[in-house]
């Protein structure tokens, strides 16, 4: 496997463009189009939430229908969350834009928001922006860059990512973007992630392979604890890369998948370093647990934590806060067995050694904490599983955001 420049675009057959549309942001893109003209079969996962954004019930159906797709609208500013009827309208309004604008079938067309809960979509400029963006496609690396912007929100940086791997010596591309910074506690994956690949493969293989690699990619990750009414992942694969379909699980449908994990965990932890206000990436590695499952839960407690991550923030080696989350995470241990260290680009530090804190040199505790990426590592001694989740800080600048998000 191979990273390489791009996203969206980087796989054959897929196209990107974007625009103002003026849906709530003003002198910035703020909508955007992926398209292949050769049919995808798709797979998704969505937000657990039961309070679901009209275009998370869209997108599910097509998901589900099995019938192919040819292209995904995404818009930022409204979310297009508890708007009732005239929400799911806007969903079929936009779709039978593109079904006009690109002349394929409105049911081939997936649908994404983000942005303010509770407002209606403007459907005339939503159908505007997909005329614009219909008559600007293009392949190229920075169209599907430009597409990766027009989907922030409070996001500080774009995120998109791109991968080559070999599949029976034909050389197949999988790229994608994602956008997430607040309202990120996913039981699925996180905010919108548009992930498209050139592989032919079968459909409900590409959705046992999505489905899998959520579990320890977006589904690790957490900002505030809120988890949103939007949360959206589709890969579209429009097998145009011409390698023999992938039919059965095996060593060729293993290599996808671990390039599909290596592109959604680049994702995921670009987002959590990216959590509103945040200052750095907070990460939770969990290594010899009884169970993968107890493993998760310990690694995703100890990020959710507000104590841990204002502790973080303050660069404060209190690994009190750290254990304490891990008890009442709902995972089972004796404490007395739990190693706990702190680990960044400066070093590793042992701070506490099986039910015994040690004595330990604080300015070394506060320079490892200084990093922009910091770790909590814990062996637990009790298994040999292991997982990590992803988070950040919490600081100041974090109220301040959600404090005035409407304005």
């Amino acid at each position: 496997m191979k990273t390489i420049e791009g996203g969206v675009t980087a796989a054959k057959g897929f196209e990107a463009a974007c625009c103002e549309a003026g849906i709530k942001y003003k002198d910035r893109t703020d909508m955007a189009l992926v398209y292949s003209k050769k049919p995808c079969v798709s797979a998704g996962t969505f937000t657990s939430n039961v309070v679901k954004a009209a275009c998370v019930q869209w997108d599910q159906k097509l998901v589900a229908s099995g019938d192919p797709l040819h292209a995904v609208v995404v818009n930022s500013g409204i979310a297009n969350a508890c708007t009732g009827k005239e929400g799911f309208e806007a969903c079929e309004k936009t779709a039978k834009a593109v079904e006009k604008a690109l002349n394929v079938p409105f049911t081939s067309v997936a649908v994404a928001s983000t942005g303010v809960i509770g407002m209606q979509l403007p459907i005339e400029k939503l159908t505007v922006g997909v005329e614009k963006m219909s008559t600007t496609l293009d392949s190229d690396i920075p169209a599907g860059t430009a597409a990766s912007k027009a989907i922030m929100t409070t996001d500080t940086v774009n995120k998109e990512v791109a991968v080559t791997f070999e599949i029976g010596g034909v050389t197949v591309t999988l790229g994608g973007m994602s956008k997430g910074s607040g309202m990120i506690h996913p039981n699925m994956c996180t905010m919108l992630a548009f992930l498209t690949t050139d592989l032919d493969i079968e459909k409900s293989l590409l959705q046992d392979a999505v489905s899998e690699v959520v579990k320890d990619s977006f589904n690790m990750i957490t900002v505030d604890g809120d988890t949103s009414t939007n949360d959206t992942l589709l890969v579209m694969a429009n097998a145009e890369a011409g390698n023999k379909k992938i039919t059965e699980k095996g060593s060729e449908y293993e290599i996808f998948k671990e390039a599909l994990f290596y592109v959604c965990t680049f994702l995921a932890k670009k987002m959590a370093a990216d959590g509103e206000g945040a200052s750095k990436l907070f990460e939770a590695k969990i290594v010899n647990a009884k169970t993968k499952e107890d493993a998760r839960t310990l690694s995703r407690a100890i990020v959710g934590s507000n104590l841990s991550k204002a502790a973080i923030f303050g660069c404060d080696a209190n690994f009190g806060r750290f254990l304490c989350a891990m008890g009442y995470s709902g995972a089972l241990f004796d404490q007395n067995d739990v190693e706990l260290y702190f680990e960044s680009e400066k070093g590793k530090l042992l701070v506490f050694d099986k039910g015994t804190p040690i004595v330990f040199d604080e300015d070394k505790a506060l320079e490892i904490m200084k990093a922009d990426a910091v770790t909590v590592f814990v062996d637990m001694h009790e298994g040999s599983e292991e997982a990590t989740a992803w988070g950040c800080d919490l600081t100041y600048d974090y109220v301040k955001i959600n404090a005035d998000y409407r304005s």
